[in-house]
């Protein structure tokens, strides 16, 4: 078995352990705990892990890349699903004129940005190691982040049936303790710590990504009911299959390095993001469709996450 097949089957492992111990957790636990953990990840235990992987992390000026690659992804995931929805009059014919357009948004959302973050993290990092880290992080601050947040709630407030100020989009961007970690984390770079500081600081690092996949876990377990999966399977097709195949092969043509293009592929297959499913309850759109999205993009990413190490692996 080469290296990266190892590296695979224990990312395998820990996904499923993590993710297994969380669903478990999840069905015993008051309801209050997964929110309880989502907060301790938020404003500590992510911020201070993304300092600590920026410590082994490579820098280049090609990095500011990702943002662009991550909302050129964002872009042609939004423009494939407008097409499927005007070329789709099932939709139509079954939907009242209010319940198509909260379908529209959540079919859009879905199609557009995924879980870069909690579930995208730990695979790049399994997979490419710390060193490459600082791809995934720059995809998902300046791509993801700024997709679900900005450009999501945007479509959101258009198509939903709340009365939501879209004007307060950036409340959540400023307010993110993960962006300030990335000025702390470069300023700190260069900054020498003691051997136990540093082995300390890589701990609670790790002990996060651990966490993370537990509280995917804990999530998926409250979720109830799974419809929709017509619709949803169409924008899993679009937002984990077409766009990071059509991407990662325009990627290959302009020679960009191996192994920063497999870090963005597989940042480009992740999932719909659980921000996905906030805005559509925020703003009133197709939940149904939200949820049943989230639930079967994460057991698909099980399927073909082998199928892109085959094909955008650098071994």
């Amino acid at each position: 078995m080469t290296d990266l097949g190892s590296q695979l089957l224990i990312l395998y492992l820990r996904l499923g352990s993590g993710v297994v111990l969380g669903w478990g957790l999840g069905r015993i636990l008051p309801a209050t705990v997964p929110a309880q953990l989502g907060r301790f990840l938020y404003w500590v235990g992510v911020p201070l892990s993304v300092i600590a992987f920026l410590r082994g992390a490579k820098l280049s000026g090609a990095v500011w890349l990702a943002p662009a690659i991550a909302w050129l992804a964002i872009g042609l995931g939004a423009s494939l699903a407008l097409l499927w929805l005007k070329f789709n009059p099932k939709t139509e014919s079954k939907l009242t004129q209010a319940d198509l357009r909260a379908f529209q948004g959540s079919f859009l959302l879905s199609s557009m940005v995924g879980n870069t973050a909690y579930l995208g993290y730990p695979i790049v990092l399994g997979l490419g190691g710390e060193r490459y880290f600082a791809w995934a992080l720059f995809y998902d601050l300046g791509g993801t982040l700024f997709g679900a947040y900005g450009l999501g709630v945007a479509i959101a407030a258009r198509l939903g049936a709340t009365e939501e100020n879209s004007r307060t989009w950036f409340a959540p961007l400023l307010n993110n303790p993960t962006l300030w970690s990335v000025a702390v984390g470069l300023g700190l770079r260069r900054v020498a710590l003691p051997e136990a500081g540093e082995r300390g600081l890589h701990l609670l690092a790790w002990t996060t990504v651990a966490l993370s996949l537990v509280l995917m876990g804990m999530r998926l377990s409250q979720i109830r009911f799974w419809k929709n999966w017509q619709p949803a399977a169409v924008s899993l097709t679009i937002k984990m299959l077409l766009v990071p195949s059509l991407l990662g092969m325009l990627l290959s043509q302009f020679g960009a390095l191996s192994w920063e293009r497999f870090v963005l592929v597989l940042q480009m297959a992740m999932p719909p993001a659980f921000a996905t499913l906030v805005i559509a309850e925020t703003y009133d759109l197709d939940r149904e469709l939200a949820v049943t999205s989230l639930s079967l993009g994460t057991i698909a990413l099980l399927l073909i996450l082998p199928m892109w190490v085959v094909l955008f692996s650098p071994t």
